[in-house]
């Protein structure tokens, strides 16, 4: 018996409309507004452009965003289409069907509807136009308006905004997709504001032009990969808040020098920030001058390849700052020492938030591992554990699965290959490839025993 829901008369219509696109433009004039939402993301999804472009013409609310839909690299050609389509509205302009789109928000976000409700008739309504340029929608209406007696002076157009993520890779594609959104900003005559929130950038210096043609107070998140401390030092001090932050190979000549303690100056400002990636920093015994500087409201903290030290772990299981993190990464730091309460000590005090632990490449051995296993058995919010490439026995693996199949709402664990599996440990050439088999078995019959058939536990041989 096929189970498979039947269409609504609304899913028929649609799917009429988008099977002859000459009627499907037509209709726009005419069908009620609230047929354009389910209208847009059937066109979307299936990549009608030129209906999709005749929409966005036409659009009958102020603002527009991708939202939920999947945007895969098919879809590109149809973000470059919304785009072009933008009409820049009059100031004065009251016919009912006239488009009436003021902000065009290009990002993939989950969390986000394809429009925002209609609160205020005066000004657009939209939880999520950009706040803090002060050529922003929001800013432009706030200020009072100054009359003049210069005709030309006044703008004919309405303040609009363009909301995207970028990411400033050299790639070919990436530059004709800045090219056309920078050409649109100029046609607008000033209306049209770009507003970029989520911008990375691989290799700084090689894209210190592009920067200037972007309004870096809108950032909510940034990562750089590859520069210099004082380059990144200086692109912190155009940005007005930050949510999220991350760093990767980034180069300085003393961590007791003027360019680090200007660093932190800037990190102090970030009093937003709750998600904290650095990795590949060389941080050793700096890690409190780092963390010290932050608010105490990290949810994210990513360390991995930065050389910690026992004295920064040590430091990291004290301070406030971590002490409710959801998710920890300090994989690729090895852990020689043998005391390793300071690290007991953290997942003690994040027992209650931790949902995501990373902790592969530290060279943990049995002992070690023994000594964290109560604290990590407390982690009842535990959804993702991540060990692998760590020197642990066999027996050691199945006494962590033991403690850990109680928690109920760890999902995903990576662990290493054991020991036994190879000639040489962690030497690729020498993995025999039926022991592993046999471990993975012999978990998967414990996983059965314990009634876990929920949690996967994985690795990796490559």
């Amino acid at each position: 018996m096929d189970n498979k829901k039947p269409p609504t008369l609304l899913d028929l219509a649609i799917h009429c409309l988008l099977n002859n696109e000459p009627i499907a433009i037509q209709a726009l004039q005419e069908i009620p507004r609230e047929l354009f939402v389910p209208l847009f993301s059937a066109t979307f999804m299936g990549r009608r452009k030129n209906i999709l472009t005749a929409m966005v013409k036409v659009w009958p609310f102020s603002c527009l965003h991708i939202g939920t839909l999947s945007v895969r690299e098919a879809h590109r050609d149809l973000l470059k289409a919304m785009v072009e389509s933008l009409q820049f509205l009059p100031v004065h302009n009251s016919a009912s069907r006239s488009p009436k789109l003021r902000i065009l928000d290009l990002r993939q976000d989950a969390g986000c509807k394809t429009i925002c409700p209609d609160i205020s008739i005066k000004s657009p309504a939209c939880f999520y136009a950009c706040a803090y340029s002060e050529h922003s929608i929001m800013k432009i209406e706030a200020q009072p308006s100054v009359a003049s007696s210069e005709p030309e002076v006044q703008s004919s157009k309405k303040a609009m905004e363009l909301v995207v993520n970028l990411s400033l890779d050299g790639t070919l594609r990436e530059r004709e997709f800045l090219c056309l959104l920078l050409n649109k900003v100029q046609q607008s005559s000033g209306s049209l504001h770009l507003c970029c929130r989520d911008l990375q950038i691989d290799k700084l210096y090689d894209c210190r032009d592009t920067l200037n043609h972007l309004d870096l107070k809108c950032i909510d998140h940034l990562a750089v990969d590859e520069a210099s401390l004082g380059e990144v030092t200086n692109l912190l001090a155009q940005v007005v808040h930050l949510d999220r932050l991350c760093l990767s190979k980034i180069t300085c000549r003393s961590l007791n020098g003027k360019t680090f303690q200007n660093f932190l100056s800037q990190l102090r400002r970030m009093d937003r920030l709750n998600e904290l990636n650095l990795s590949s920093f060389c941080l050793t015994d700096h890690l409190e001058s780092v963390l010290r500087v932050l608010p105490a409201c990290l949810d994210f903290l990513h360390l991995p390849f930065c050389g910690l030290s026992y004295s920064d772990f040590k430091f990291l299981s004290e301070c406030p700052q971590a002490n409710h993190l959801k998710l920890l990464n300090i994989s690729n730091n090895p852990m020689y020492w043998e005391d390793c309460e300071p690290f007991y000590n953290l997942l003690q005090n994040i027992s209650d938030t931790l949902q995501h632990l990373a902790i592969n490449h530290c060279l943990l051995t049995d002992s070690t591992i023994s000594v964290l296993i109560p604290a990590l058995s407390r982690c009842s919010h535990l959804r993702v554990l991540s060990f692998s490439s760590n020197p642990i026995t066999m027996p050691m693996l199945m006494r962590i699965l033991e403690y850990l199949t109680p928690l109920m709402q760890l999902k995903y664990v990576i662990y290493p290959i054991p020991v036994h599996c190879y000639g040489r440990w962690h030497f690729q050439g020498s993995l025999d490839r039926q022991k592993l088999a046999d471990v993975q078995e012999y978990l998967k019959i414990m996983l059965q025993e314990a009634d876990r058939d929920d949690m996967n536990w994985i690795t990796y041989s490559n």
